[in-house]
């Protein structure tokens, strides 16, 4: 199971939220690319990196520190937030991601996230299905549907979807525990390579993931409050 830490942007710095909200932001650096380099440093060799000013917004917003990060490390990156239009997945590719993540495009605007799977396929599209009591949400968070994120998924796969990142927003970074039962269900019901995000707190969570059958493990608020130690974590794996 490959091991993905996160760093989230705002205002051009690498921040944490709790359960998505933008007023519980906590800044750990003010340097991003310091971060990316500590967890190449670890053994990393994935991010997730996150553009929370652009997730909220019609627009890629931080695309000059996915630039910095690509050009000075090694690390193979998925980037997200703010991927509404074909200009914004150019940039993010031109600046350096290796695979973007379509979270609200793909709710809001399916046939264009549709597209975009087919001329860059699956292997570079990865559907970022994030739920609030099992509803998908979009927009940052700000906005939740009535569509359950199980159905979601599947309705994906039917299409052509091979990764699929889902954050549990109850879980998210609360530091207790990721959302195990749905994390189940998902694997059981469909064939997706499923990237788990939100709670994961202590390396025994990374096991029971793993043993799940999850394909990755997003990992942010329990390196940066040192709930897990990176480097032990990579030795492990």
């Amino acid at each position: 199971m490959r091991i993905i830490p996160a760093i989230d942007i705002i205002n051009g710095k690498c921040v944490r939220l709790s359960k998505g909200d933008y007023a519980t932001q906590k800044i750990y650096n003010e340097n991003p690319l310091e971060v990316a380099k500590y967890f190449e440093d670890s053994g990393v060799q994935y991010l997730h990196l996150v553009d929370l000013d652009g997730a909220k917004s019609n627009t890629i917003i931080n695309h000059k520190i996915l630039y910095e990060i690509a050009t000075k490390t090694n690390l193979t990156i998925d980037f997200g937030g703010g991927l509404k239009q074909n200009k914004d997945l150019e940039i993010a590719f031109e600046n350096g991601a290796n695979q973007i993540t379509g979270g609200s495009i793909a709710y809001k605007n399916p046939s264009l996230f549709l597209e975009w799977l087919q001329k860059f396929g699956n292997e570079k599209i990865i559907l970022g299905a994030d739920a609030l009591n099992r509803k998908i949400a979009t927009q940052g968070w700000l906005e939740t549907s009535e569509t359950d994120v199980v159905d979601y998924i599947l309705e994906y796969q039917k299409n052509g979807i091979q990764y699929v990142i889902s954050t549990d927003i109850e879980k998210d970074g609360m530091l207790n525990g990721p959302s195990l039962e749905l994390y189940d269900e998902i694997l059981k019901g469909s064939k997706v390579k499923l990237i788990a995000s939100g709670g994961i707190t202590t390396i025994d969570d990374v096991i029971k993931l793993k043993k799940l059958g999850c394909e990755g493990a997003i990992i942010g608020k329990a390196i940066y409050e040192n709930t897990i130690n990176l480097k032990e974590l990579m030795k492990l794996c």
